[in-house]
């Protein structure tokens, strides 16, 4: 049995990533699961949390679902729910307001048995800050484990987390409250925040605590990059890095390859699915939350448009580092 973990974090497309993995008919998927222990022991600062994150994590892949309520392909679907309008083996997306409709829910065991019968097990979530907490994992021979680890431009990234105006407080994501040791995470904080000065503009908060947060996430990535370039080969052998850019601009080339990574067969079904999902009419709706098809195009370069000089200057001042390696080239000022 083999298990895969989706290593990513807010609004770099993992939504996009697991569902074309939850897609595939010898997977069960789960999507976020340990949103419900984030929000059992928040507040506290995100690495505080990680042991706990990462023993969950362990728990899921063994097919102990005790903590959860689940919402995935496999469950809107037979045998699990009779009354489903599409076979499991059939590629499309899953109505959520239609599977509450017509799919009970289930004992947790009946899950249980039913991660079971699956080859794969996948699992995207963005809670586990840094592919460090995930080795003791990676060395459990019985565990098999393997990650795929997503990143997107950072200054994409801030761009839609200022689209979907969420900033990352409860439930969310690491803001700018993280440990003493991490100073520069406050680089895209304004004084007001950092106890001097007056405080932001209610308007602007928003936009303050997303970059802060940022910050944190550009350090981990570049702590990720710096452990995968200098990791063992037993560890490049249970790792593989993945670019949203190129999984937009060569949806099958880039599934090929993943599903490849996971030891899955490319149903000719899912790659036209991966296909039509980068070739939408719009690069977002007014559901930033909600899997849908996109214009490639326009997700890659709408940050151009849609941030100012000093937004970009500052998202590239804070990650540039970790740019540099993951190969995104700095504006040099023509945003």
């Amino acid at each position: 049995k083999r298990h895969i973990y989706l290593h990513a974090t807010w609004r770099t497309g993992s939504s996009f990533l697991g569902e074309l993995f939850n897609q595939h008919p010898d997977v069960f998927y789960l999507y976020e699961p340990m949103w419900h222990l984030w929000q059992a022991l928040y507040p506290g600062d995100a690495l505080s949390l990680q042991g706990a994150l990462r023993d969950m994590l362990r728990a899921l892949f063994r097919c102990d679902f005790s903590v959860l309520r689940l919402y995935a392909s496999v469950i809107c679907s037979p045998p699990l729910c009779p009354a489903a309008p599409r076979p499991r083996g059939e590629i499309g997306l899953v109505d959520g307001a239609s599977c509450e409709e017509t799919c009970p829910p289930r004992a947790l065991r009946e899950l249980e048995a039913e991660c079971r019968k699956y080859p794969v097990v996948v699992i995207k979530d963005v809670r586990l800050l840094e592919l460090g907490a995930l080795l003791p994992l990676l060395r459990e021979p019985g565990l098999n484990l393997r990650v795929v680890q997503l990143f997107r431009d950072p200054r994409a990234v801030h761009n839609s987390r200022l689209k979907a105006r969420q900033a990352p407080v409860r439930g969310g994501g690491p803001g700018p409250r993280g440990p003493a040791r991490h100073q520069q995470q406050h680089l895209l904080l304004p004084p007001g925040l950092l106890g001097g000065g007056r405080a932001p503009q209610p308007q602007h908060r928003a936009e303050f605590f997303l970059g802060g947060a940022l910050e944190v996430i550009c350090q981990a990535w570049l702590r990720d990059l710096l452990l995968a370039r200098r990791a063992p080969g037993w560890l490049r052998r249970r790792y593989t890095q993945l670019r949203y850019e190129d999984l937009v601009r060569e949806p099958r080339a880039e599934l090929r390859r993943l599903l490849r990574f996971a030891g899955l067969s490319v149903p000719p079904a899912l790659e036209g699915f991966v296909l039509n999902m980068t070739r939408g009419a719009a690069y977002s709706s007014d559901r930033p939350f909600l899997i849908s098809a996109r214009d490639a195009r326009e997700a890659v370069h709408a940050w151009r448009e849609r941030l100012s000089r000093q937004q970009v200057r500052q998202v590239e001042a804070a990650c540039g580092e970790a740019m540099s390696i993951l190969a995104y080239p700095l504006s040099a000022g023509d945003a």
